[in-house]
């Protein structure tokens, strides 16, 4: 009897560590204000042009991450956004999705931790044997004003 009580009370922690971990992952994050790295590769164009690197200062949240590129406000992509795939403590993975049926495709990658965030996106444009990439990497510099 022993046994088994000790057995339930195992799995009933470890069924409790389990939620809650869950319940953390799920929550947005608050806004913190973030110097940020963007660099825009496109491995495609001649050598002095493919790659571009932005600094800026922002505000953002968890919830910001599938808007943080800034290569998909551009007119090229203006039908396609970032759809969550999945959800981790550590990670978030997306999935471009586009409606315009030009067979664009692509996918972010995002590494969660306390000092630094960093996000990967990759597109392939359809139709076109073109590719570029954007990596964002962010380190919390305080909080949002």
């Amino acid at each position: 009897m022993k046994r088994q009580a000790r057995k339930l009370v195992r799995n009933c922690s470890f069924l409790f560590v389990a939620l809650n971990l869950a319940a953390v992952a799920a929550e947005p994050a608050a806004p913190r204000l973030y110097e940020m790295s963007t660099e825009t590769g496109m491995p495609h164009m001649e050598e002095n042009l493919r790659y571009a690197v932005a600094k800026e200062r922002r505000c953002m949240s968890t919830h910001d991450l599938s808007s943080a590129f800034w290569m998909l406000r551009d007119v090229s992509l203006q039908d396609c956004k970032l759809v969550k795939a999945s959800q981790e403590a550590d990670a978030a993975t997306y999935l471009l999705e586009c409606s315009g049926g030009h067979g664009t495709t692509g996918d972010a990658r995002w590494e969660l931790a306390p000092e630094r965030i960093t996000g990967t996106l990759r597109v392939r444009l359809g139709g076109k044997n073109m590719t570029f990439y954007q990596r964002i990497t962010a380190r919390p510099v305080g909080d949002c004003g």
